[in-house]
C-alpha cells in the first residue's frame, strides 16, 4: 500500500503551526518528542536504558523492547505535559520506522498507530539516519547540496543530499561501524559501556600514542572499513601480555582514536570537494566524540568548509529528530498508510521525499 498524498488530507496545513509529536525506539532509548514546525523543539523526553544494558556488555535486544514497553506510555503523557499541549492540538504522529533492532520498532510503531488512530491524525513513518541527519536542521540553517558523514554504533556512511530530502550514499562502512569498534576496543582495554566516551577521554588524557594502521582502502572509495583496526589493537595488547610488557591504556585509546578519525576526516573532506557540497554535516551518536569534532572543525577551516555539527544532547538517539525529519514528508503530505510495518533494514535512498 503506497503513502497517503495530500490529496486525501486538508490542504490548510500553514494556518496555524504544526506540531509533530514523534516517537523514538530504535535500540535503548525510549524517546517524545514534540516539535513546531519543523525547527522548535518544545520538548524533548529520552530515557536511557543504558544502566540496564550495562552489565551485559552491550544492548540486549528482547530487554530493550521490554523496557520500550515500560516506558513508552508515560513518556507520551510528559511530553504533553512539558508541551503544554492538549493531544487534539497536535498535526502530526511520527515514528521510527527503522533501521533497527525490530522488537524495539515495533514497541514504537505500535504506539505512535495507536495514537494517530485515535486522535485521527495523519502518521508519518521516518528514516532513523534522516532523523540523524535532520537533527542539524534544529540549530543550523541547511544549504544544498550538502554532505552528511554518520557516525554512530550501526552506521558509518558519507550521504550526498542534493537538495531536501533527497539522499545518496556514496560511501558506508563495510564491516564494523565507528562505533561497534569503539565498544569493542574499550572492552578490550576492560572499560564500561559504551566505550566511546571512555576511550574519547583516554584519548585526550594520552602523552603517547600506539602506532596502527588506517584502513583508507581503494584510492577512489569513499567507504569505510574498522574490522581490522579492531583486530590490530586486540593483536597489539596480546603481544604485549605474552612479552610482559604493561600498555598504557590512554596510549592504546589515542593511537585507535587517531586512526578512526584520520580517515573518517579526510574521506568526509574529500567527498566535499568531489560533490561540490556547500556544507559538511557531522550527525549520529559518535558525533559527540570530542577528537572528532575538533579534527573536523580544524580540517574544515583549513579548507573553506562550513561545518555543522548538533549540539550533543541532539547526537545521541532521541524523537526531536525523527520529528525534523518528518516536517519533510508532513509539507509534501506524504503520510503512511496504517498497515506501516517496521523496518530493521530500512534503506534510506527508498525513504527519500
Amino acid at each position: 500500500m503506497s503513502d497517503q498524498t495530500v490529496a486525501e488530507h486538508p490542504s490548510h496545513f500553514w494556518e496555524k503551526p504544526v506540531y509533530i509529536l514523534a516517537v523514538e525506539t530504535s535500540c535503548d532509548e525510549t524517546s517524545v518528542s514534540i516539535v513546531r514546525d519543523g525547527e522548535e523543539i518544545l520538548t524533548n523526553v529520552v530515557s536511557s536504558q543504558i544502566e540496564t544494558h550495562q552489565r551485559f556488555g552491550g544492548v540486549v535486544p528482547e530487554v530493550a523492547s521490554r523496557k520500550h514497553v515500560e516506558s513508552i506510555t508515560w513518556i507520551l503523557a510528559e511530553a504533553l505535559e512539558q508541551a503544554g499541549l492538549r493531544p487534539e492540538q497536535l498535526s502530526a504522529i511520527a515514528v521510527t520506522q527503522g533501521p533497527g533492532l525490530v522488537g524495539s520498532l515495533l514497541v514504537g510503531v505500535v504506539a505512535a498507530k495507536a495514537f494517530a488512530c485515535a486522535l485521527e491524525l495523519p502518521l508519518i513513518g521516518v528514516h532513523h539516519i534522516a532523523g540523524h541527519i535532520y537533527a542539524n536542521q534544529l540549530v543550523h540553517k541547511l544549504e544544498y547540496p550538502l554532505m552528511a558523514l554518520v557516525v554512530s554504533g550501526g552506521h558509518t556512511e558519507l550521504v550526498f543530499v542534493e537538495s531536501e530530502g533527497r539522499f545518496r550514499i556514496i560511501g558506508q562502512t563495510r564491516d564494523d561501524a565507528a562505533g561497534e569498534a569503539y565498544d569493542k576496543v574499550a572492552r578490550a582495554l576492560k572499560l564500561p559501556y559504551p566505550g566511546g566516551p571512555h576511550i574519547d577521554r583516554l584519548a585526550h588524557e594520552a602523552t603517547d600514542a600506539v602506532a596502527l594502521p588506517r584502513a583508507w582502502l581503494e584510492p577512489d572509495s569513499y567507504d569505510f572499513s574498522f574490522s581490522g583496526l579492531k583486530s590490530a589493537v586486540l593483536a597489539v595488547l596480546n603481544q604485549a601480555n605474552m612479552k610482559g610488557v604493561a600498555l598504557e591504556p590512554s596510549a592504546v585509546a589515542r593511537g585507535f582514536q587517531d586512526s578512526v578519525i584520520d580517515v573518517l576526516v579526510e574521506k568526509a573532506l574529500r567527498a566535499v570537494e568531489a560533490f561540490g557540497a556547500k556544507q559538511l554535516l557531522l550527525a549520529g551518536g559518535v558525533a559527540a566524540n570530542k577528537g572528532l569534532r575538533a579534527r573536523l572543525e580544524a580540517r574544515c577551516s583549513e579548507a573553506g568548509v562550513p561545518l555543522l555539527a548538533p549540539p550533543l544532547s541532539l547526537c545521541t538517539d532521541n524523537a526531536a529528530m525523527i520529528a525534523a525529519a518528518a516536517f519533510l514528508k508532513y509539507r509534501r503530505g506524504q503520510f503512511a498508510p496504517f498497515d506501516m510495518k517496521a523496518e530493521p533494514l530500512l534503506k534510506l535512498e527508498a525513504w527519500s521525499v
